[in-house]
């Protein structure tokens, strides 16, 4: 057993500054309740179901902390923090600010993940922006800046007659007005910008909204591609490389068509041309249009609709119901019954005939088109009955359109049932463009590591500091002491299984909390009130020792710890014990019933 422990007593006497203390609990099924806690203790709640332990320790104490805490800041921060009710107390003292780690999910949203959450992510991107070096997705080699005459080589081998715009970027996704700097601009001698897209005069540049972003690339020369042009296009190519915050980089526009190549300073390949904006931590968020695919949205997934849910029972035949989207109107479409008639009976099949027994030419008619074949379609709306020949458009094409078109939320729920996730196809599930995943540190891009396991994790980067230069070894120093630490925390709570790629919405419960626990103990904040839900259920007896060690790491930084639970182990790991429930029901040195609900 650990340590003395002391049982809750009754608030009596003078009031310590190293306690906690409730006075007159009433909040739910509380009947009066007062209590004196120690701080900087881990304090465990425990009791049989419907005792109070969660209304004394959420509902009470930690209603309270928030409360004071979000009441104590501006008017202005308080607007954006949501402010719990004052609890039915008479009075709570030597209270810090409070911090709840319940277990529910951390996030649905579908961008959000392991490392996101745990800013392991932010951590690895501005490793990878600082020491990762680009390579060409065409050779697999590193690629190396390019100098003025490779950019004019370059240009050179372009079609005679290519009428060009030579751009340099100003600003670049910034939010402002950019006034000061359009008129610097003029100061120097240009006359035409490209702001969003759209060429202006310098004087005709409309005002722009000071809280939107914005692009702004100033024109330095316009020319045509020719013989004899190849010295106005170095001088044109050095004045563009010193202006605003190009960053070395030189955008050279077709003027007729809008194709755009990009030239830098810094890294581009020279057998591919593939080129590198710049590598800045952006470059690697999914969550920016940056770094994102553009191709999935930087979700590393497409949606498309799945055969095998358009057709869930191939036993069943067409006039029987097999196309499910078509069939599961109320009442259902008679226009998509005499379509699907029309076409079998077009390719000498039956509505009787299961689907399965359709021979696979038709199947693929009916559900993905025809193409350019003309199909004969007949039609009776109960006044008339007409004929019509054109391409039949498929199942999954209509309801693609459908799904694109509609702007009702119950039509593409509907419509959602029949919809599958796949791997992007462009980023490979990594959700990034191709620039960024062509940044690799060792050989491996930031989605690679982010495929690992927390366990695979932690080892790469444990011997990823001898593996580097000295430079890029006192550049990587400081970060990779943050996301040692972090992996390692993760690890401490039993997550090393878990990769950082992983979905926080398809973390259980308990994975959320200890996620929660995990970043709480990489903060380093000391001085607070943290009050967790339960965090032991579902782990292992040695994953539930290590959960006990962290807990107790989070009290040695300074902090007061607070657990409602039931585990035995938890309970003898307290400094102190609240007992909660009728006195002599059940004692605490009582293990925990298998089935009891707690």
């Amino acid at each position: 057993m650990a340590g003395p422990r002391r049982a809750a007593s009754v608030c009596e006497g003078p009031m310590s500054s190293q306690e906690i203390h409730v006075r007159g609990a009433r909040e739910h099924n509380l009947k009066n309740i007062s209590v004196t806690l120690p701080r900087d203790k881990l304090v465990v709640m425990t009791g049989l179901s419907g005792s109070g332990k969660s209304s004394l320790a959420f509902d009470t104490i930690y209603a309270e902390g928030q409360r004071r805490y979000v009441e104590s800041l501006s008017a202005y921060a308080r607007q954006f923090l949501e402010l719990m009710q004052k609890p039915d107390v008479d009075a709570i003292d030597g209270l810090s600010p409070a911090i709840s780690i319940e277990q529910k999910t951390t996030s649905r949203n579908p961008r959000s993940t392991v490392g996101t959450v745990t800013e392991i992510h932010d951590y690895m991107r501005l490793l990878w922006a600082r020491v990762g070096v680009p390579h060409s997705p065409a050779t697999g080699l590193p690629i190396e800046s390019q100098t003025v005459s490779q950019m004019v080589d370059r240009l050179m081998t372009l079609p005679e007659e290519t009428r060009l715009y030579l751009l340099t970027p100003v600003a670049r996704g910034r939010k402002g007005e950019f006034r000061k700097e359009l008129a610097e601009l003029g100061r120097r001698g240009f006359s035409r910008v490209k702001v969003d897209g759209t060429v202006y005069e310098l004087g005709d540049v409309p005002p722009l909204n000071k809280k939107l972003k914005h692009d702004i690339e100033v024109v330095v020369d316009r020319l045509v591609i020719r013989s004899g042009v190849e010295g106005r296009l170095a001088d044109s190519l050095e004045t563009a490389l010193n202006v605003g915050d190009s960053d070395g980089l030189v955008l050279a526009e077709n003027a007729t068509t809008g194709e755009r190549h990009t030239f830098s300073t810094r890294f581009a390949c020279p057998v591919s041309g593939f080129t590198i904006d710049e590598i800045e931590p952006r470059l690697f968020s999914f969550n920016s249009p940056f770094g994102a695919c553009p191709t999935c949205d930087g979700l590393g997934v497409t949606l498309y609709f799945d055969p095998a849910l358009v057709v869930p029972d191939p036993s069943l035949s067409l006039q029987g119901g097999a196309i499910a989207p078509w069939s599961n109107h109320s009442p259902p479409s008679p226009y998509y019954a005499q379509a699907l008639a029309s076409v079998v009976a077009h390719y000498g099949c039956a509505m009787e005939t299961p689907w399965r027994d359709l021979p696979e030419a038709v199947r693929h008619v009916v559900l993905h088109g025809s193409g350019s074949e003309i199909v004969p379609l007949a039609f009776e709306d109960g006044t008339r009955a007409y004929r019509t020949t054109k391409p039949f458009e498929g199942v999954i094409p209509n309801i693609q359109r459908r799904w694109r078109d509609t702007e009702s939320v119950g039509v593409r729920e509907e419509l959602s049932r029949y919809q599958s996730g796949a791997p992007c196809e462009a980023c490979g599930g990594y959700r990034l463009k191709p620039a960024a995943l062509a940044v690799k540190i060792q050989g491996r891009h930031i989605g690679e590591i982010s495929e690992l396991s927390i366990a695979e994790a932690r080892a790469w980067f444990a011997g990823l500091d001898e593996r580097l230069g000295d430079k890029q070894r006192e550049i990587a120093r400081r970060i990779l002491r943050e996301i040692n630490d972090r992996l390692g925390f993760l690890g401490d709570v039993g997550l090393d299984y878990l990769t950082l790629a992983r979905g926080s919405g398809t973390l259980s419960g308990g994975e959320s909390q200890r996620i929660r626990l995990a970043s709480q103990i990489g903060s380093g904040l000391t001085g607070v009130l943290y009050v967790l839900d339960e965090p032991s259920i579902g782990l292992h007896q040695r994953d539930n020792d290590r959960l006990l060690d962290t807990l107790r790491r989070l009290r040695d930084l300074g902090n007061t710890v607070i657990v409602v639970e039931h585990d035995e182990d938890a309970i003898r790991a307290a400094d102190y014990l609240v007992d909660m429930g009728a006195r002599g029901r059940r004692p605490w040195r009582q293990r925990r019933r298998c089935g009891d609900p707690g």
